[in-house]
């Protein structure tokens, strides 16, 4: 196995913002929890008060954010959905790490090194600083990830070689008696990694031999592995205010590009997303853009959510997208055109982009009611009806074109008609019989067919003892 630990030491404040060009810091019980490089460059440091952190900026101003444990979780589930398309096996550690085991996806994404520079390159389009370390354990890996970068991505060098020059304060969080160790003079985890596992238990307790052994190994660690949600919902963060659509354009693509991820990852599609442009001051715009059928292509809803905001005044000071789909739908097999073009828009999209782009009822569907009598059987809705539920028994014998009303036919003999020339009958009847209750009707239908092989939909009136046709075959 072999485990990628991807470390989001900026978790805090990058969930808040990623504007490198002024001071900024998260705050957490009056003091400074992280900062970004504009801060850093001031000698801000974590754990450094308010007050010695805004004399330290100076003139420069240092605009202080206080945490929120909140937006940290909903950027680890983010990433996590994101990190699904990756390895299924995977699942969030200790609020700020990604804990991903790849060794099954080496293959896929052409070798460690290829995963590892679209990792970086899909991390940095969404601006979040990360550490990246590779071991075969997940806490080996996690403890790399503070290590030079190039121990921390070598899984080829011995891991007791790679774990030696680390500071042994790295494991306090893990395990109890660290300090009791440094005053007795170990400072890193080479110290550490040669005193006899008997003796160290005997002085720091089992369960600092136990992460050892999980560190290197000898016991097995793993925990759940993360399940995907019920709903899709990710964001960006700008960090500055956007004031036109256009500077929205990469954003937007990138969303819709996880969109297109997840369901192809979780095998599912939709038929409804919904955008959230937010302002630094609260203030936020919602638009819903709506399909006819389950789609995942992020060119398809781009198209679509372009048409739909070419009709919408957005509010401008933008800072934050948000993409969300609350309504998931197992996806369906579509078979590929073998002859078409990938970037060909399928012509069913059309009435799609015209609703997005001239308002939902300005694109009518014909679609089934639930009566009995034919020219009462079809209605005109915005919604589209779903064919797949229509049992094709019931609609094989219907014609698509029904007469705006039955026109009476002479009949001729027991299988010959008369209207516009003459019909013989083929096929029926089908009796169809409904309003008892107040108009009563009572009909036998039938296919007939004239001289020139052309088909028509009669049927003979049992209670006024007539035939008409109501209907022609296309």
């Amino acid at each position: 196995m072999l485990w990628l630990c991807l470390r989001f030491n900026r978790l805090s404040l990058q969930c808040l913002s990623r504007d490198d060009d002024a001071p900024r810091a998260v705050v957490a019980r009056q003091r400074l929890l992280c900062m970004n490089d504009s801060s850093a460059a001031c000698g801000l440091q974590p754990g450094m008060g308010i007050a010695t952190a805004r004399t330290l900026c100076g003139e420069q101003g240092l605009q202080l954010l206080e945490r929120d444990p909140a937006a940290e979780a909903r950027c680890l589930q983010e990433l996590c959905c994101w990190a699904y398309g990756i390895t299924p096996n995977l699942y969030p550690w200790r609020g700020d790490c990604l804990l991903l085991e790849i060794g099954g996806s080496l293959r896929l994404f052409g070798g460690l090194h290829s995963l590892l520079r679209q990792i970086d390159r899909e991390l940095g389009q969404r601006r979040y600083h990360v550490n990246s370390g590779v071991a075969a354990t997940p806490k080996a890996a996690w403890l790399l990830t503070f290590a030079p970068t190039d121990i921390a991505l070598d899984p080829g060098r011995a891991l007791e070689l790679r774990l030696a020059p680390l500071p042994l304060s790295l494991l306090a969080p893990l395990a109890p008696g660290i300090d009791a160790l440094e005053r007795a003079g170990l400072r890193t985890l080479g110290d550490l990694l040669d005193l006899p596992a008997s003796a160290l238990g005997k002085r720091c307790g089992q369960t600092l031999v136990s992460v050892l052994g999980q560190i290197t190994g000898r016991i097995h660690d793993r925990e759940a592995d993360f399940r995907p949600p019920s709903t899709f919902s990710d964001s960006y963060l700008f960090g500055y205010d956007i004031g036109n659509l256009q500077e929205m354009q990469p954003a937007i693509t990138l969303l819709l590009q996880s969109l297109q991820h997840f369901l192809h990852n979780t095998q599912q599609q939709t038929r409804e997303i919904h955008w959230h442009f937010i302002c630094a001051d609260r203030r936020r715009q919602s638009l819903s853009v709506r399909a006819s059928e389950g789609m995942t292509s992020a060119r398809h809803w781009r198209l679509l959510t372009t048409a739909r905001m070419e009709r919408q005044t957005l509010i401008e000071g933008v800072e934050t997208i948000v993409l969300e789909s609350p309504q998931l739908e197992c996806a369906t097999q579509v078979s590929a055109d073998l002859f078409g073009h990938a970037d060909d828009e399928p012509l069913e999209s059309l009435p799609d982009r015209l609703r997005n782009r001239l308002g939902l009822p300005a694109v009518q569907h014909v679609a089934p009611r639930s009566e009995h009598l034919p020219e009462f059987a079809v209605q005109c809705t915005a919604e589209p009806a779903s064919m797949r539920h229509t049992s094709h028994a019931h609609t094989s014998l219907r014609p698509f074109w029904l007469l705006p009303q039955p026109q009476p036919a002479r009949q001729q003999d027991s299988q010959t008609l008369y209207w516009n020339g003459l019909l013989t009958l083929v096929c029926g009847p089908e009796r169809i019989e409904d309003g008892w209750w107040h108009r009563p009707a009572s009909r036998d239908y039938f296919v007939a067919k004239n001289a020139l092989g052309e088909a028509f939909w009669v049927f003979f009136d049992r209670i006024e003892r007539q035939w008409f046709v109501h209907g022609i075959f296309d």
